[in-house]
């Protein structure tokens, strides 16, 4: 296991409004749409008296239905696995994540995972932040034993479906093979959503057929990841696979807390990242969470920043503004994070991700002279993890780059960086960073264990149940009854879409 990295920080001092000598129509502005340090300091016992609660939520064994749903295992969950593993090796929750992980990897050179929202987007923030970017592309020698992994189940699209399985019948033909061979990871709490379900019909009957019906290869193929009752556990036990075969959701995790169980863990695992790192850099941030006063306490800021920009400023647009193109699948996961759990009642902010430089070039205009709706929160990374590409001299001085010669990208991004942030500023629109030493296991740990956190003590200074996603709930339903009245195609005959609506 790689040795800890230093703290993540979030420095949001930028956005605090301050005092000037004279006034200026800029001062002004900042006076309105800046965050009065006055603010931040009435809010402190607050939010540290929400921490308390936070915290005794963990130890309630029959929570009073008002608070229900409650499911704050996440919190404890990553030094509870570390735990296990130290004291019982593969014989524990970790062990056999590993162990199973293994299994998979030895077999298989593709792993498909199925899953949406909170079944997905972790693995996917996970496989796109610490995997090399063209990690699919690699031959399998570069990968070192490590599997191609493809995400679908994540929404209906028929073509998209139908071309990873066109992948798999070009490119697997002999399941003899071992690089000719591919797997499948289902997740599914519940095993009701429709979306993973269907996929999984289809991609096990590809299986089947690739295999062979009652091949016992399937079983060593296929991880089912899910709760510890429901439809996918019934029918993956009526196919003969045993709870060693199965992984198991915690029931007081919910879905979009769940990157620290079987759900991230086992594709991080299975994409060969440190998993115990990941758990180790989440559970240094619970404890800091749990002990540090709020001048150290990345968590309790970060609640109570977004809190005062949300509720007072009116800042109803929280932008994740990530430096990195590699962790833009993070922004996604929190955009769910966010919207599910704060979300509720007419009320929470409305997340939304960009990468930059990339969409200084598309949103850059709005953020900079649109609506004064938005807080920017700027995910910056210190260290590169590759040496600088040179920009380097040239005969030709045309693109006049010359005078840029010893400088290299991460100088540019640099000074794109506080550039942005300075033009901002100049314009009275607020931002703030958290940065990242370097991307690695242990800070994406610190990182989506940070943003947990914080958003359920938002979700409790707002009065609002963080956990839960009622609303998600009525499409659902209103799905499967338009689904049940639609009649059946004859086989072969392709419905026109448009004549349906």
């Amino acid at each position: 296991m790689q040795l800890p990295d230093e703290n993540i920080e979030y420095q949001f001092q930028r956005l605090l409004a301050r005092p000037h000598d004279a006034w200026t129509p800029l001062a002004e502005l900042q006076s309105q749409h800046f965050l009065h340090p006055e603010k931040l300091d009435a809010v402190k016992p607050w939010v540290t008296a929400v921490r308390g609660r936070v915290s005794a939520d963990r130890e309630l064994q029959n929570p009073p239905a008002k608070d229900l749903p409650l499911q704050p295992g996440f919190i404890d969950l990553p030094q509870r696995l570390l735990d296990g593993f130290r004291r019982k090796q593969d014989a524990s929750d970790l062990g056999k994540i590993v162990r199973l992980a293994n299994r998979l990897k030895e077999n298989v050179d593709r792993v498909v995972v199925l899953g949406i929202g909170g079944s997905y987007l972790g693995a996917r923030a996970l496989f796109d932040g610490l995997c090399h970017t063209y990690h699919n592309e690699m031959p399998a020698k570069l990968r070192m034993g490590k599997p191609r992994v493809y995400f679908e189940g994540n929404a209906v699209d028929n073509d998209a479906l139908q071309d990873l399985s066109e992948l798999l019948e070009n490119t697997c033909v002999d399941p003899d093979i071992p690089e000719e061979r591919w797997g499948v990871v289902v997740i599914s709490k519940s095993g009701g959503t429709l979306e993973t379900a269907a996929a999984y019909r289809a991609m096990k009957a590809e299986a089947a057929k690739y295999y062979g019906p009652k091949s016992e290869m399937l079983k060593q193929v296929i991880v089912p990841i899910t709760g510890p009752k429901g439809k996918l556990r019934d029918l993956c036990r009526a196919e003969g696979f045993t709870d060693d075969d199965m992984l198991t959701i915690p029931d007081d995790v919910g879905g979009r807390y769940s990157v620290f169980t079987p759900v991230g863990l086992f594709p991080a695992a299975v994409m060969g990242l440190d998993v115990r790192a990941l758990l180790l850099g989440a559970a240094t941030m619970t404890k800091r969470f749990l002990e540090e006063p709020f001048d150290r306490n990345p968590v309790l800021q970060y609640a109570a920043v977004n809190y005062l920009m949300t509720e007072e400023m009116k800042k109803t647009t929280r932008v994740l503004s990530v430096w990195s193109k590699k962790l833009e699948a993070v922004g996604w996961w929190y955009d769910q994070l966010v919207s599910e759990s704060l979300g509720k009642h007419n009320r929470g902010a409305t997340p939304l991700t960009v990468v930059q430089t990339r969409d200084l070039h598309s949103r850059g205009q709005q953020h900079q002279e649109g609506m004064r709706d938005k807080v920017i929160h700027n995910l910056v990374v210190r260290q590169m993890k590759h040496p600088p590409v040179q920009v380097g001299m040239a005969d030709r001085n045309e693109d006049d780059l010359n005078q840029f010669s010893r400088k290299g990208y991460p100088d540019i991004l640099d000074a794109a960086v506080k550039g942005t942030n300075e033009a901002y500023a100049d314009a009275a629109r607020p931002t703030a960073d958290i940065v990242l030493p370097a991307v690695t296991e242990h800070t994406i740990g610190q990182l989506m264990q940070m943003l947990m956190l914080a958003t359920v003590v938002e979700g409790r200074l707002m009065g609002t149940n963080p956990y839960g996603q009622p609303g998600v709930e009525a499409y659902k339903q209103n799905m499967l009854r338009n689904l049940k009245a639609t009649p059946n195609l004859p086989k072969g005959e392709v419905r026109d879409a448009a004549k349906g609506m």
